[in-house]
Formats: structure tokens, sequence, C-alpha cells
């Protein structure tokens, strides 16, 4: 049984690790990339586009589909976001997504500006790191580039016109306070998809990134009752892996 797991936007594996980890100790085969421009410097992101971090992912789900019989999909934000565009494109191929915050959309007056703004200012903002538990950091960019940003939004536009294809159980957890992606973002996605067995879990003690925050073990937890009932052999299946 495999599991692809997809970081968020401007953020790296370190986000995801800990559930990927959960995951291979309970005999789970995982697969963790890093997206094209990530886990190195913003400059980097600045040359890449939403095609190149999905060719990424569907080029993993396609490797994964060759070893596990079955293959399910997860993603953080941005990552939750590719996990259903590859859930809408490959069919059975997908046994099941889980989504943690996705996002929908691009949010606020500056992201119309974008196809202007980014040829005139070349960074915004980070949006990393947004943890309500004390200690704990993410490790994302501390900058946005506005390229790789409208890129982004011409992706969630792109994909909002797909989620009617997603017809895979579903299982959408969402921070009771985000801020970065706003609840109208998952309201949405439950509201696009074609899915029948659908679950959406709220995390009360959370914020964005709640793989890392108060609310990750169940997450963790969640996710992994969510498999094993759609796949009952979990745990029995070959050796596990996080790359």
């Amino acid at each position: 049984m495999g599991v692809l797991l997809c970081h968020g936007f401007t953020g790296s594996p370190q986000s995801l690790r800990p559930w990927a980890e959960h995951h291979a100790a309970h005999g789970l085969t995982v697969s963790l990339p890093l997206l094209p421009g990530h886990g190195t410097r913003w400059e980097d992101m600045q040359l890449t586009t939403w095609q190149d971090w999905y060719a990424e992912v569907d080029r993993e789900l396609r490797l994964l589909a060759e070893r596990c019989s079955r293959v399910f999909v997860a993603g953080l934000s941005m990552g939750g976001a590719l996990a259903l565009r590859l859930a809408a494109r490959h069919g059975a191929r997908v046994a099941g997504a889980v989504v943690v915050n996705p996002a929908n959309r691009v949010h606020g007056l500056s992201a119309y500006a974008l196809p202007v703004a980014r040829h005139l200012v070349r960074t915004t903002r980070g949006i990393a790191s947004d943890i309500a538990k004390e200690g704990v950091a993410e490790l994302g960019y501390d900058r946005v580039p506005l390229h790789a940003a409208h890129s982004l939004r011409v992706f969630l536009r792109r994909l909002d016109g797909e989620l009617p294809q997603v017809t895979q159980p579903l299982l959408l957890l969402r921070s009771a306070r985000d801020h970065v992606v706003p609840a109208a973002d998952s309201a949405r996605v439950l509201s696009r998809v074609s899915s029948t067995d659908v679950t959406q879990i709220v995390l009360e003690h959370s914020y964005h990134v709640a793989t890392l925050d108060e609310d990750a073990d169940r997450i963790f937890e969640e996710s992994l009752a969510f498999i094993g009932r759609l796949a009952p052999s979990v745990g029995k299946e070959g050796t596990a892996a996080v790359g």
C-alpha cells in the first residue's frame, strides 16, 4: 500500500516528515518528494511554475503505483490541491485522498494584480510557519516569489474546474484558525468534488501548518484509519519506506 505526500507552497518535505514517518512505521510505502524550486532559496522557485510542481508529484505517483497495489494521495495547503488534481486526473489509480487545509484560490485584492505586479516587484512577505505550537517552526522561504505566486493562482483556477472529476473517498481536515488559507477554500472543495464518501474534521488547536502543530497526531491517526478502512491490508504489504 502506498501513500504520496505533497508539501505546500514555499515549504519543504520537513512539514510532512512526521506524517510520513508515522505511516511508514505502520507498514505503508511512503513517497515525500521535494517540489522543484523548493527547499533551497526563493530565487530558485522564481524560475518554476505549477506545471513543474505537478509534474513531480505525477511522476512520483506513477512510480509508486508500479510498486504498490493501491495508492493514496495526501497533502497540505497547495500540496492538498496537487493531491486533488492527481485524484481528478488519475481516476481509479488513486484509491483515496487526504487533504489538510487545501488551497483553492489566492486571496486578496493583490491576487488580481499579480499578472502585472510580478513584473515590477520580485517578492512579497513569506507565509511559512503559521503554527500555534510553541517552539516548532516550518522550514520555508521567508519571501514569496511573485512569478511563482502568479503561477499558483493560474493552477488553482484550473483545478477548481477539475474538482468535479474527483470521485474517490475524501478526508478533509481543516484548522479552525488558519492565517494562510481560509475555511472558505475547504468549503469550496467540498462543494465541487463528486465524491460520495466524504469526511470533514475541524482541527481546533492548530494553525495552517497543522501537520507540525497541536493536532498533528490526530491528522496521522485519522488518515491512517481512513486508509485502513478503504484498504484493510494496511500493515501487511511489503517493507515501509520514506523517500
